[in-house]
């Protein structure tokens, strides 16, 4: 009879932190945002995520691959953990852009950086391999630019560009893939998209400017 191997598991909170060098490790327990932690020199911390060993944390690169870490797998958190390289087949010049966890509810919105973007469901983006899954596909000179988890009660999408202009509309226009180049969200002729955020429009839309000032 076969036993699921998450049950083998056993479910402890973690803190999974990447630096920005890509160094990747699991500190015991839900630690607060504002507790400071250790890096190698000129390192510093670039992402945290609470998660559970039991957990499937799902890493976005910027060529749109996504690779599957598994909670309890990671390098403990005594030291500085280990080059994220060293567990999934990165290309040499990708970035991460996110890291989020596979079994949370709410869809994941993903967007170029020239404002094609869809919404795939965080279990479409599970990889079974080391060399990750494709699932957004950028066009040229292009790469993912943001990840956006929605609400259960996102109604809407906001998308900003550089240029300052923002588009508005129904969330359910927005459509779902696996796998793709997506469709053009908002179109920009210089620069390219900013921000975007899904939200219900009954609590209307706020945000946080670069001086820390919610609008």
């Amino acid at each position: 009879e076969m036993v699921a191997i998450e049950a083998l598991v056993e479910r402890e909170p973690i803190t999974v932190v990447l630096s920005t060098m890509g160094w990747i490790r699991a500190m015991k327990g839900h630690i607060g945002p504002d507790q400071e932690l250790r890096f190698k020199e000129g390192d510093a911390e670039a992402l945290r995520i609470e998660a559970q060993t039991t957990d499937r944390i799902l890493v976005f690169a910027d060529d749109g691959r996504v690779y599957t870490l598994q909670g309890d797998k990671l390098p403990p958190g005594r030291g500085f953990g280990e080059p994220l390289r060293l567990m999934v087949d990165l290309a040499a010049d990708a970035q991460i852009v996110t890291l989020t966890l596979a079994g949370t509810p709410g869809d994941l919105l993903l967007v170029a950086s020239d404002g094609r973007g869809f919404m795939v469901k965080p279990e479409d983006a599970v990889a079974q391999t080391r060399t990750g899954r494709q699932v957004l596909v950028p066009g040229e000179g292009q790469k993912l630019k943001l990840v956006r988890r929605t609400d259960a009660d996102a109604t809407h999408l906001a998308i900003v560009g550089e240029n300052r202009k923002l588009a508005i509309y129904p969330i359910d226009q927005v459509p779902h893939m696996t796998r793709g180049k997506g469709v053009r969200l908002q179109k920009y002729k210089d620069g390219g998209l900013s921000a975007a955020k899904c939200f219900a429009i009954a609590d209307g839309l706020t945000w946080t400017d670069s001086a820390r000032r919610t609008h």
